[in-house]
């Protein structure tokens, strides 16, 4: 067997020791004569399995006890929807900061269920760069503020949170989930799609301080209403069973390879080399503003699409899979997440050199 290095933006790599460990128990979990796959989610098995995966992602994060962990299906995007429904209850105005694609549609769905205001954006340059947000921008009276934390397309990153007094803030986090420690309790709520640097597609996980659950719209669908979800242990309904097991296994192998410092150290490693060879690079070059620069996510260009075209071409022989950008940046995207060893970024940067020299 041989494995690729996987440079996807997701869903992504996972660690190997997970998989070894999803596959050695995949016939059957423990003694119980099935699999987690067959489990059903009302079983005292399976919520042994749930409460160990939250137990071990709060400690992970370092969760507060007064913030609550859902564990639910519909991506990210369905967040989109749910916050503004559940939090824009009070002046129904929000404050957005655009950054990206997902920052953008987040903001047009809250559009949809009141005053939603994009306070700051970073478009008129591409979303190289994260725009500065000074208290006096944001509106006292605002339910809460939103932030995409780490955007994936564009591979930007919040350094320095904005200052929201007593307006509650909100992130998304998806690709930025358990790459450095963050510190909690600075949000209202944070959520992520798990099929990034957590798990296979399926599960999104929202963690949510308690004073904010349960004020929901009248016409919140009850299955979007965080309520729902905090009463019943966020098995109202089915969850993505075999996703939070996975899930549960990342937590378990974080914490055994030495929790978020660990992983901040490796993942700014791993950023620093190929950021370094983009800056020295004549042929190569990074897309983003430096004090900007995302640790998951490297987009890069050579200024030339019939080069870049190729360049993925020869990656992908070569080993190197997932490398071609979106679409709105072109060129080329590295997602250098967790699970990616330090071995695979050293490859990639050798063959790049290589490249350059033969192109140059």
């Amino acid at each position: 067997m041989s494995r690729v290095y996987n440079f996807s933006a997701g869903p992504s790599m996972l660690p190997e020791d997970v998989l070894k460990t999803a596959a050695a128990e995949m016939l059957e979990y423990g003694t119980s004569g099935q699999s987690v796959m067959e489990m059903s989610h009302r079983s005292k098995e399976y919520q042994a399995i749930f409460d160990e995966a939250e137990a071990n992602l709060r400690e992970v994060m370092n969760i507060p006890d007064n913030y609550t962990v859902l564990f639910l299906q519909g991506g990210a995007s369905t967040q989109f929807a749910m916050v503004p429904m559940n939090l824009m209850n009070k002046n129904h105005k929000a404050d957005y900061v655009v950054t990206g694609q997902w920052a953008k549609k987040a903001y047009k769905e809250a559009a949809r269920y009141g005053n939603a205001r994009v306070i700051a954006s970073s478009e008129d340059k591409t979303f190289s760069y994260i725009p500065e947000i000074t208290p006096d921008m944001i509106d006292p009276e605002a339910d809460y503020v939103h932030i995409c934390m780490n955007n994936t397309i564009y591979g930007t990153k919040w350094t320095k949170l904005p200052e929201t007094g007593n307006v509650p803030l909100v992130a998304d986090i998806s690709s930025c989930i358990l790459s450095e420690p963050i510190d909690v309790s600075k949000f209202g709520v944070l959520y992520a799609g798990a099929q990034k640097n957590v798990a296979p597609a399926g599960l999104t996980i929202v963690i949510i301080r308690n004073d904010l659950i349960g004020n929901a719209m009248d016409i919140t669908p009850t299955m979007l209403n965080y309520q729902t979800h905090s009463e019943n242990g966020s098995m109202f309904n089915t969850p993505p069973c075999y996703t939070i097991y996975v899930a549960g296994l990342v937590f378990k192998w974080i914490k055994e390879m030495g929790g978020l410092d660990y992983m901040k150290k490796i993942n700014t490693e791993k950023a620093a080399m190929l950021y370094d060879f983009l800056d020295n690079s004549k042929l190569f070059k990074g897309t983003v503003v430096p004090a900007d620069r995302s640790l998951m996510n490297v987009p890069f260009v050579t200024g030339d699409d019939e080069l870049d075209a190729k360049f993925v071409k020869q990656s992908k022989e070569a080993g190197f899979v997932n490398l071609k950008g979106h679409r709105s940046v072109g060129g080329m995207r590295a997602s250098i997440y967790n699970a990616m060893p330090v071995e695979g970024v050293k490859k990639l940067v050798e063959f790049m050199k290589k490249f350059e020299e033969e192109n140059t």
